[in-house]
């Protein structure tokens, strides 16, 4: 592959395996990740860690104290080896979207605020950049051309000084620097795609299903016709025809039912929604024409990602690289940092800033503009019960989300919530699309549930109505369809291990709040003239991970007994470095002392990835897997709710090598010592008899308590296994392979695996001392996996109390309860610290957030959060919340990840109970006090 040939889209096939950092083409080294100021990214335990306890989060104190720092601290004078003066630049956009743009009058700025370098699309065009494909093109909207959505960046204007830039920035507020010609009407743009996937089970509840997504594949529509997709046909034998054919089946008996069905249907929808990340996107860029090296500054939940979108774009253009380095620094905003373009824009201003580093930082009103936003979404829904068993006999469920003016997640995003639709019951039969529409409204992303908190609230709310329909107890219909563990999904597939949310259900049922919810709604309301009482209840089921998840990870005992972790896990503030430190104390007897987070280069492996692991085929995946460093995904970010699960299962198989082949016979060699064999020769133990005792030493039937600075001191003098570096993959199901491990042949979770002997081979310089051991009999799971939808899943419930005043519409939250099926917790506060969150979040999304989506909207740049409502701590009912962790199964249960679904059920049991105050059911979010009045007049 020559660089004359090479092309932009041929580059980034190599280079981006669905949003991760990849081995590049023989002229870009691969991309490296550079320390940050040291103390960022590796991370001391700053407390006692023995046993599994953490008193509090890594990076607490310094959270706490403002010590913390982000991209936004971040200048080019605290970089190593980068140019002392700092650049700063920002983006002009298009307000509006119906006009021709023109192009820039600057010279309302005034005459010393003009920009040192102005970049415009001719100047992107004659460079040969865009942005990748995942985004759409038009990075910089043309003059003479009409924006493709509101707040279409048209130019990035790029300063050398910090005051001229400031004032430039706010002058760039006057009316007319942006011009705007003849009215064209809205651009007509071309739908982002959709799926739809159709079960119907076996005759008699057959294991074998008539038809199944995961078996015989989903259904793609051939065109969307405006806001209609249209279908394939239904003749013909071609497993598409069938499932077409079961669909207009399944409509026949909605209309004419075949036995006593209640059947309901519904609209619902669901508004657009901020992230409203704590710090606005940053990103701070240095390109050294010299070196031909890019260097990044991101906070980025997908930081390989970003790094490897980057290579992929500079070096298909006219500048030439020959490295990136990215420095990954502390996040927050969970998603709304996945996969944004707005770091692209960072990087085309250090291209053009003539070896200036570059700062290019949101403030609120542009993060508003610009900031990736949930999609809106409008359903349709229609459920049939069958009214003598209470069973769901079949549901449809149709989806249309908005997903604005860029491509991003909408997706993957839109039929993901389309898969997710059956919540936490079992359906017989089932047909669910979802569609992603394109649209002049600011792009959406991923955050807040990945569109799954669209299709489970309206599923819930649809239940409740149901109920009252068929005269039952809510939580009794429920407990009559939940999904048991064994059935399967709306795809087909069987999800992982136990299934709890019958579980939470029984709870539920039982709590105070929910049995006594009649008699209060009659002592409360008599008591308070001009107030309604109301509960509502709501249980969801929602998949962690990705089905394409790929993570490194490290660990390390040097001779004081110092254990050293790394992993590729980004941090984001959810505590990730923390709970991976405790994870390793089940095998070494304590916490990590250092973790060093957001890991990108892993020379001791050299993995490879050279396709987009959602699209890969199987005779592409056999005939790559024969490269024993080649693998589906090298880094996934940190999205999905991966890091507890995911993340755990390196962390803890890295731990576990480590103990079983350096710690242990360390400790065995110990033991063995003196006349006849020593203490432990009259003993029969084995390593699965190991314990650690809770100051840290290691014991096994009742021998000497050894500490970990004996047993490191001893394995490095042994040149036993020091130190362990693995990577593995999951497709709902763990990649395997066998390895020769001090001796013995070993089949292992893993697909790549080195080691380290003592303090390390000198003659593996390049390996960082380790011997990379080769796989055999590599067993990836089959690329139909996928189609089986999710099978990762954990639940959540929820009962709030609310009150709502009658005249005025207002809604308050009086209490809630949340039980949290999070497997075994890692860091049990951790988990109630998200929870917290989530309900937060909930209640927001249920009550008061909402963004109109065009004009008027937040891509006019006047938004900010005097406009936008986000719940206070008076809406959430501080000292009237409680949470619940179910209990593990066992002591080996795994954990499991929570992030995402904590503020999910929170949506429809907000509105439920507001549904349960006025008697009235409620289909439209938010569920306002102004929208309440209006239908208590």
């Amino acid at each position: 592959m020559t660089t004359a040939t090479f092309s932009r889209r041929r580059f980034l096939k190599f280079g981006v395996v669905s949003g991760v950092s990849v081995y590049m083409a023989p002229f870009l080294p691969k991309a490296a990740q550079a320390t940050l100021l040291g103390e960022q990214n590796t991370r001391p335990t700053p407390w006692n860690a023995s046993g599994r306890q953490a008193p509090f989060k890594i990076d607490g104190t310094r959270q706490v104290t403002g010590s913390k720092f982000f991209v936004r601290d971040i200048r080019a004078k605290d970089m190593p080896g980068w140019p002392q003066q700092q650049a700063h630049a920002f983006i002009l956009r298009a307000t509006q979207a119906d006009h021709l743009y023109t192009g820039l009058d600057l010279q309302k700025l005034g005459a010393d605020l003009q920009p040192d370098i102005l970049i415009q699309a001719e100047d992107l065009k004659k460079a040969g950049l865009e942005l990748p494909d995942y985004y759409n093109d038009e990075m910089l909207l043309a003059a003479g051309k009409t924006a493709r959505f509101l707040g279409h960046p048209v130019a990035i204007l790029i300063y050398k000084d910090f005051d001229r830039y400031r004032r430039a920035k706010n002058a760039s507020q006057t009316p007319g620097v942006v011009g705007y010609g003849e009215k064209t009407g809205f651009r007509e743009l071309d739908a982002y795609g959709g799926a739809r996937y159709i079960r119907v089970e076996g005759a008699g509840g057959s294991p074998d299903d008539v038809f199944s997504s995961m078996r015989d594949g989903a259904v793609f529509p051939d065109k969307v016709q405006g806001e209609t997709p249209v279908w394939p046909s239904s003749q013909g034998d071609s497993p598409v025809a069938k499932a077409m054919a079961l669909s207009e089946q399944m409509h026949k008996d909605f209309q004419q039912p075949p036995g006593d069905w209640l059947v309901l249907e519904g609209d619902y929808y669901s508004q657009s929604i901020d992230g409203s990340p704590l710090e606005p996107e940053c990103i701070n860029c240095w390109y050294d024409g010299k070196k031909q090296e890019l260097q990044m500054v991101v906070g980025s939940q997908t930081p390989g990602a970003d790094g490897a979108e980057a290579a992929g774009m500079v070096a298909a253009s006219s500048f030439g690289l020959k490295n990136v380095v990215v420095h990954p620094c502390t996040a927050t905003g969970y998603g709304v940092k996945e996969h944004s373009a707005f770091n692209h824009y960072g990087v085309v201003a250090a291209l053009f800033a003539g070896n200036l580093p570059v700062r290019l930082a949101n403030n609120r009103f542009e993060q508003f503009q610009a900031g990736q936003k949930r999609h809106a979404y409008r359903m349709k829904n229609r459920i049939a019960i069958d009214k003598a068993s209470g069973k769901i006999m079949q549901y449809q469920s149709f989806s249309l989300s908005d997903g604005g003016g860029r491509a991003t997640c909408s997706w993957p995003v839109t039929t993901g919530g389309a898969q997710s639709a059956q919540g936490i019951y079992y359906l017989p039969k089932s047909d669910a699309w979802g569609v992603a529409l394109a649209s002049r409204a600011v792009e959406a992303g991923s955050m807040r549930g990945f569109g799954k908190g669209q299709t489970m609230t309206a599923i819930e709310l649809m239940m409740d109505e149901a109920a009252a329909r068929l005269n039952m107890d809510p939580i009794d219909l429920r407990l009559k369809n939940v999904m048991l563990s064994g059935q399967k999904n709306m795809e087909g597939g069987i999800p992982a291990g136990s299934l709890r949310a019958r579980e939470i259900l029984e709870k539920a049922r039982q709590h105070p709040l929910w049995t006594g919810r009649e008699q209060k709604k009659k002592e409360f309301e008599a008591a308070n003239p001009g107030k309604l009482y109301g509960v509502g209840f709501a249980c969801v089921m929602k998949n962690y991970g990705t089905g394409s998840q790929g993570d490194h990870s490290g660990i390390e005992i040097d001779e004081q007994g110092q254990v050293h972790l790394r992993t590729s896990i980004v941090e984001i503030g959810t505590g990730s470095a923390t709970s991976q430190a405790v994870i390793c104390a089940k095998w070494v007897g304590r916490a990590a002392h250092t973790v060093q987070a957001s890991h990108l280069d892993w020379p001791e492996l050299g993995m490879e990835a050279t396709h987009n692991p959602y699209i890969l085929k199987q005779a592409d995946q056999d005939k790559q897997q024969a490269n024993p460093r080649w693998t589906p995904v090298l880094s996934s970010g940190s999205y999905a709710s991966s890091s507890s699960y995911f993340g755990s299962h390196g962390t803890s198989e890295a731990a576990r090598l480590l103990f079983l082949y350096g710690l242990w016979p360390a400790a065995v060699s110990i033991w063995g010592e003196g006349y006849g064999g020593g203490q432990i020769a009259p003993l029969t133990v084995r390593p699965e008899d190991a314990r650690w005792t809770s100051d840290g030493r290691l014991s096994a039937g009742g021998l000497e308590p050894l500490s970990l600075a004996q047993l490191a001191k001893r394995a490095h003098d042994m040149k036993l296994v020091t130190g362990v570096v693995l990577h593995a993959f999951n497709r709902y199901q763990w990649a395997e392979a066998d390895y020769d491990v001090a001796g013995q042949n070993v089949r292992l979770p893993v697909d790549g695996l080195a080691l380290r002997y003592g303090a390390g081979d000198p003659k593996a310089r390049e390996l960082n001392g380790y011997q990379r051991l080769e796989r055999r009999n590599i067993a990836y799971p089959p690329v139909a996996r996928r189609r089986g939808g999710y099978l990762y899943y954990s639940a959540v419930g929820v009962l709030t109390e609310v009150e709502v005043d009658r005249k005025s519409g207002e809604q308050t939250l009086l209490s809630a309860h949340t039980w949290v099926d999070c497997g075994k917790p890692i860091v049990p506060q951790l988990v109630m610290s998200q929870a917290e969150g989530g309900l937060a979040m909930g209640l927001g999304q249920a009550w008061y957030e909402d963004l109109p989506l065009y004009e008027g909207g937040p891509g006019d740049g006047t938004w900010n959060f005097h406009r936008y409502r986000l719940p206070r701590a008076k809406d959430v009912a501080v000292w009237n919340t409680s949470f619940e962790l179910l209990e593990p199964l066992s002591e080996t249960d795994a954990p499991k990840g929570i992030a995402e679904v904590v503020m999910i059920p929170i949506i429809p049991a907000a509105v439920s109970a507001v549904n349960h105050a006025t008697g009235q059911f409620f289909r439209e979010l938010p569920v306002t006090a102004e929208k309440i009045k209006e239908r208590l007049a």
